[in-house]
């Protein structure tokens, strides 16, 4: 019998902002990385997503390309180190509708696995820390003597994503039509396309632009937004993008 799955994103769908920003605020502490890098190329656009006047989608991608950058040189197991620190002080900050959520599927026996755009690194522990099945991140390549090289294989993208999940369903010999994704941003939309019950929690424009002109994800996509303490779950015919 064909099992079920439930496929997370982690930036923006569990927890509740970029984890790569944490690793990269932390390597910045530990001297790792000239704390100029984030104030004079990374902290902008952070500033114009902050005060809604840029998009999540160009800050994270801004951020991913400094970190390449950065980490160039530096040895796997500082960042490992890091990646540990961060879940540790910063892993409960998620939505509590994604964490329910995990803990809802795990309780159906439902196999639980991470897709996300952040480092291996972080995804291994954010998803150890969350008892989830199996996992994929973005992979930062080392060189034989264990430093990051800046060679990337990403896992941010729609391809990556939607290649990452076909990997899992032939594992696990997974049912996608009975099966869950979650996600925030356009890099989640081919997962959205391969299972029968996707959600979009707190989703980006481009994302909602998206599902709304695809009919086959329209009809059975469900959105939820969490503000504060409150939870909303929307379908696009109440759905009016301003």
């Amino acid at each position: 019998m064909k099992k079920i799955a439930a496929f997370f994103d982690i930036d923006g769908t569990i927890y509740r902002e970029g984890l790569i920003t944490e690793v990269f605020k932390k390597i910045i502490k530990y001297e790792l990385v000239d704390e100029e890098k984030w104030y004079n190329e990374v902290r902008p656009a952070y500033l114009l997503w902050d005060k809604r006047q840029g998009d999540y989608d160009t800050y994270l991608l801004k951020m991913v390309d400094i970190y390449v950058e950065a980490i160039k040189g530096i040895s796997k197991e500082q960042i490992e180190h890091v990646a540990k620190k961060v879940i540790e002080q910063k892993g409960d900050r998620v939505y509590t509708f994604s964490r329910e959520r995990i803990k809802w599927h795990q309780d159906q026996g439902h196999i639980v696995i991470a897709i996300s755009g952040s480092p291996y690194e972080l995804v291994k522990e954010m998803s150890q820390k969350y008892n989830m099945d199996d996992f994929k991140g973005t992979i930062y390549k080392s060189d034989e003597n264990n430093n990051y090289t800046g060679d990337v294989i990403p896992m941010w993208d729609s391809e990556s994503k939607q290649k990452a999940l076909l990997e899992m369903k032939e594992k696990y010999d997974i049912d996608l039509s009975a099966s869950y994704a979650y996600g925030d941003t356009a890099g989640d939309y081919t997962m959205f396309k391969l299972v029968g019950i996707p959600y979009a929690i707190n989703p980006t424009k481009e994302l909602l632009n998206k599902i709304t002109n695809d009919k086959e994800i329209n009809d059975k996509i469900n959105i939820i937004v969490e503000r504060k303490d409150v939870t909303y779950k929307l379908t696009t015919a109440n759905l009016e993008l301003l």
